[in-house]
């Protein structure tokens, strides 16, 4: 099978993955019997291209290196938006990464369910959809014979649905805690070193690692979403995003931070889910005090970390980069690989 693959948004995630494809596209057709070429972008900001035939990602890479916009690329179709571009081109894969309203989940919601509905397969990295409407999209996509892939959601590259879902598969797991948002951690990490947390916070703004309004992190929002995910998806949860308590790190001052350690403990922003006796599972957003001796308060800076524990197996701790350019774009291609694998085998 030949993928024929439409970027939906071409922003630092999409730019990761191109970026991978560009270097390794030989190397995945032996290794995987992957086979592919990117048939269209479609981005708000950069612009549209459509070539049945396949783009040059390289020269489209330099072009948005050079002039940030893809327009003066020399072949195809110009100017077709994300939908047409969903619903006209001959791509039998959406990639779908485009900036998304997480309390809404569009324009990423429609883009999926378009995608979905027009019996595409669709890998992304959007929160927004799947933490608002995970098994509505599941049923949508098995209603049409198609594949969703959505590893990326939680801890970017580094594989905590897949870890849950397949390697620890049978293991009993009760319950998940971690890590799961870099920004919050490394500011606490600066503030132990004894920055306050408005220093920490615009060091962390000056690094990339925070936004300029930087609540959706702070105030735990991000974590939020990222632990609904996991809850619905590894745990069989039927959690809304604002369901869960949640409550970020602005309260903790240095003086919190130097007391706990005196006591042997280090704050962590903790996003927890837990399978009560009865089946139901409660999820959670909280700054926590970690003893010092467990492995996720050893977790410092913009590393994000994640703790099963299950019942045949005790406590698997997963610990990797939350985002990033490159981890992200190899978040998109596990998932892609896997499709490959799934329908190879088909």
């Amino acid at each position: 099978m030949e993928f024929k693959i439409a970027f939906i948004g071409f922003g630092v995630v999409g730019q990761g993955l191109a970026e991978i494809f560009v270097e390794q596209e030989a190397f995945l057709k032996e290794k995987y019997n992957f086979n592919f070429k990117v048939v269209a972008i479609s981005d708000t900001v950069k612009g549209s291209v459509y070539d049945e035939n396949g783009l040059d990602l390289k020269n489209l890479l330099e072009l948005v290196k050079s002039t940030g916009k893809i327009d003066s690329y020399q072949e195809g179709i110009k100017g077709w938006d994300s939908l047409k571009t969903i619903t006209d081109t001959n791509a039998n894969l959406i990639l779908e990464v485009a900036w998304t309203d997480l309390k809404t989940g569009e324009p990423a919601m429609t883009h999926v369910k378009t995608a979905l509905k027009n019996k595409k397969h669709v890998v992304m990295t959007n929160k927004g959809p799947i933490a608002l409407a995970v098994r509505e999209l599941l049923e949508i996509a098995k209603e049409n014979n198609v594949e969703m892939r959505y590893e990326g959601t939680v801890l970017s590259g580094t594989p905590a649905l897949n870890l849950g879902l397949y390697n620890l598969a049978g293991s009993g797991i009760t319950e998940a805690r971690g890590i799961v948002n870099g920004t919050t951690n490394y500011i606490l990490t600066e503030m132990e070193k004894g920055l306050s947390y408005e220093d920490a916070l615009k060091q962390a703004q000056e690094l990339g690692y925070a936004e300029a309004d930087p609540t959706a992190d702070v105030e735990g929002y991000d974590a939020l979403g990222k632990i609904v995910i996991l809850a619905n998806t590894v745990m069989g949860a039927s959690l809304h995003k604002d369901e869960p308590p949640c409550e970020g790190i602005t309260k903790i001052t240095a003086e919190d931070i130097v007391k706990a350690k005196d006591e042997g403990f280090r704050w962590k922003l903790i996003a927890g889910a837990e399978i009560k006796d009865d089946g139901s599972v409660e999820a959670y957003v909280k700054p926590e005090k970690i003893p010092l001796d467990h492995p996720l308060a050893n977790i410092m800076g913009p590393t994000n970390a994640l703790t099963y524990t299950t019942k045949y197996l005790g406590d698997v701790t997963i610990v990797g980069p939350g985002a990033g350019r490159a981890p992200t774009g190899f978040a998109l291609l596990t998932d892609i690989l896997d499709i490959n694998r799934l329908l190879s085998k088909s």
